[in-house]
């Protein structure tokens, strides 16, 4: 039995209030690489607003990459990116024709790796992210204000607004860069790995929140993800990449089947709805899966004491 494909259509509508406006990012035969190997070959991929796509694959599979060439940071070698377009009302417009301010505006990226910010509050850190609609010494007006406090709120962070942002542990921190990204109020979000050095809590609570984006929002989302769960949980649209090209794409019942998951990993995995929540799930089946099954206790028989 499968699950029935996500609907594209929300019971949340986007806010009326959001300044964010609806893009479409697009990046077409995209070819990525470093010191001229290819990494990423001829990939195609389409973002759109409302929609949480995620990229999924091995370690080396070019989905970092590629998230990197979708946000101007990875050079293109051949193929375009493009913003607009599609069935949005915007005219379609090639990113690199765009200035950085531009860019900005419109695009954000959660990246893995982030310098730990010494001498700045946390406060200050999510500041950083209304400074694609600053001028040169203007201060902070009232929307700045206002797109800093739901950011804090958002990621759970407004209670250590004004704690030196160097003195948090690694998963603060992340969750400290994130709300940087959402003060942003970007149409785009991108994100590589955003639950990486969370605990169970926070890992939920970033999934719920990249939903909201798309959901609340409006927002076309990019994520990377390794753990298949989470992206089969989350995402409207997945693509399944191995060795810089895409093995599947589709919905997640479509694209995380056993065969298709084995050939990527090059693993057995037994993929399976659970009755309980009706969710995917997906077990690799390791060398000691057996022993893990028989360590189980029985279930004790029910007396009936009537």
């Amino acid at each position: 039995m499968a699950d029935a494909p996500r609907s594209t259509t929300r019971a949340q509508t986007p806010d009326p209030a959001d300044a964010r406006v609806a893009a479409r990012l697009a990046g077409t035969a995209l070819v990525l690489g470093f010191g001229g190997q290819p990494v990423v070959d001829g990939v195609s991929v389409e973002l759109l607003p409302g929609r949480v796509t995620a990229l999924v694959g091995p370690n080396g599979s070019g989905k970092s990459t590629l998230l990197r060439g979708l946000a101007r940071l990875h050079a293109v070698t051949a193929g375009h990116v493009a913003l607009g377009g599609g069935a949005t009302d915007a005219e379609e417009r090639a990113v690199s024709a765009l200035s950085a301010r531009e860019f900005a505006q419109q695009v954000t990226l959660f990246a893995q790796s982030r310098v730990a910010p010494q001498g700045l509050s946390v406060r200050e850190v999510v500041t950083f992210g209304r400074h694609p609609y600053r001028r040169r010494f203007s201060g902070m007006s009232d929307q700045d204000r206002a797109a800093v406090d739901a950011a804090l709120d958002a990621t759970g962070v407004r209670g250590m607004a004004e704690r030196a942002a160097g003195e948090l542990s690694g998963g603060e921190l992340q969750r400290v860069w994130l709300a940087a990204c959402l003060a942003q109020e970007t149409g785009v979000v991108l994100l590589d790995e955003p639950t990486n050095h969370l605990d169970l809590r926070y890992q939920v609570e970033t999934l719920d929140l990249i939903r909201d984006l798309a959901d609340v929002h409006g927002v076309a989302v990019g994520v990377v993800l390794h753990d298949l769960d989470h992206a089969a949980r989350i995402a409207d649209d997945l693509l399944l990449m191995t060795s810089g090209r895409i093995l599947a794409s589709g919905t997640p019942i479509e694209v995380l089947t056993a065969e298709n998951i084995g050939a990527a990993y090059e693993l057995a995995v037994d993929v399976h709805l659970d009755p309980r929540t009706g969710r995917l799930r997906i077990d690799p089946v390791g060398r000691h899966t057996a022993r893990l099954h028989e360590s189980v206790p029985p279930a004790s028989p029910s007396t009936d004491r009537s």
